[in-house]
């Protein structure tokens, strides 16, 4: 029964502003296939155009409001991060986004009595959850939180959080490390990736025919666009009529068209803006290859894990990716992936070639790929690991266990 059920409250800053939002929506969906296990309330910042309160899929959303809402820019179109770093007046906006956070995490703390506080990232939202005293909670990294943030300041605050918490996860393996040296040695820490829709959404459909090249994401550094672009003079002259899609919104977006046109790509290159999500498998399908130029950006940020890589090979198309640790949990055991050296434009060229020349043979291996990929990275076998890990969290903190994707 409804009754029964523990109260969760999550706190997360990337979060759809309504149904069918291109903003990444894997926090959402990852509670509401845990609505029947728990009650679930989410704390997230406002936007313009979103209800303050609502009921989403079984979910009860509240959003606060951090700045005029004309101004309310600091979370959505590429990160808090990136924004900050393309708009330095934005630095304005964090104060009041840091003290509204905290301050609705304690009032919905009060109003509910939550037995669990679940933070998505270390900071902001471990930070309020800490605040949030006396409540236990459980804290999710994603990687921008723990690879970048990168002061003295920052990682003290970071520490304290993972210290407190009851329970800590990561998105891939390689970020285990990490988040052991903030959490000390007492810290245990799970790897438990977000998930895909691989049974609705995401799923192949080899009859359909395949062209071009595909890129999608967020248009921020650590996406690795740039390299790509690079790249594609070399790819081209092995293949004249090869095209570009890029779907994706963000701070970069005006610098890479800018360098799309002084590398003499405009007319193959074609930036699409965002999408939601359930119109990025017709892409995915009508790609030849799947291109993820991952980098670590400037200020240290770098992928997590990447489900776009998934959401690709769900769709059954080849992928070419940066030789990034956290990559090689979507991949490892799989056929029908080509791994490059990071930032490097030469090698993304060669492998790209390669990958087109052999595509069929890649294509073959990345359908009998399929279940692997579902049992590591589809919702129910995603949110079964979740469940479980929550529940030991509000149960005793000794009762904590490391789940692997991988065990």
């Amino acid at each position: 029964m409804a009754e029964s059920r523990p109260r969760l409250l999550v706190l997360a800053s990337t979060y759809p502003r309504w149904r069918d939002d291109h903003e990444p929506g894997f926090v959402h969906a990852l509670c509401s296939r845990l609505v029947d296990d728990f009650e679930i309330v989410v704390g997230t910042p406002h936007a313009a155009g979103a209800a303050r309160e609502e009921i989403m899929d079984g979910v009860h959303v509240f959003r606060y409001r951090y700045a005029p809402e004309v101004w309310q820019t600091l979370v959505h179109g590429g990160g808090i991060v990136a924004n900050l770093r393309r708009h330095g007046w934005k630095l304005a906006l964090v104060p009041g986004f840091l003290l509204a956070q905290c301050w609705q995490a304690a009032r919905l703390r009060r109003r509910f009595q939550p037995a669990l506080i679940h933070a998505h990232w270390l900071f902001p939202q471990g930070l309020a959850a800490a605040l949030a005293a006396p409540a236990a909670y459980a804290v999710t990294s994603h990687g921008g939180d723990l690879y970048g943030l990168r002061g003295a300041i920052f990682r003290l605050v970071k520490a304290r959080v993972a210290q407190k918490a009851r329970a800590l996860a990561v998105v891939s393996r390689a970020m285990r490390a990490p988040m052991q040296a903030l959490a000390g040695p007492a810290g245990r820490i799970g790897v438990l990736p977000m998930g895909v829709d691989l049974a609705g959404r995401f799923h192949p459909d080899p009859a359909l025919p395949r062209r071009g090249l595909l890129f999608v994401g967020r248009l921020v550094e650590k996406k690795g666009l740039d390299v790509l672009l690079r790249a594609l003079p070399a790819v081209l002259r092995q293949r004249p009529g090869l095209d570009l899609t890029v779907v994706g919104e963000g701070p970069m977006r005006g610098p890479w068209q800018a360098l799309t046109t002084s590398l003499g790509l405009a007319g193959r290159v074609h930036f699409l803006g965002a999408r939601r999500s359930d119109e990025l498998p017709e892409f995915y399908r009508a790609a030849e290859v799947f291109v993820a130029p991952f980098v670590r950006a400037a200020s240290g940020d770098q992928e997590g894990l990447g489900l776009v890589l998934v959401e690709a090979l769900g769709c059954g198309c080849p992928v070419v990716v940066s030789d990034l640790p956290a990559c090689a949990d979507v991949h490892q055991g799989m056929e029908g992936v080509l791994t490059v050296p990071p930032g490097d434009p030469e090698a993304l060229a060669a492998n790209l070639i390669l990958a087109l020349q052999i595509r069929e043979r890649l294509q073959t291996a990345v359908l009998a790929a399929q279940p692997l990929l579902r049992a590591r990275f589809g919702w129910d076998a995603v949110a079964s690991r979740y469940a479980e890990w929550l529940r030991r969290a509000m149960a005793v903190p000794a009762a904590v266990t490391e789940p692997d994707l991988h065990d």
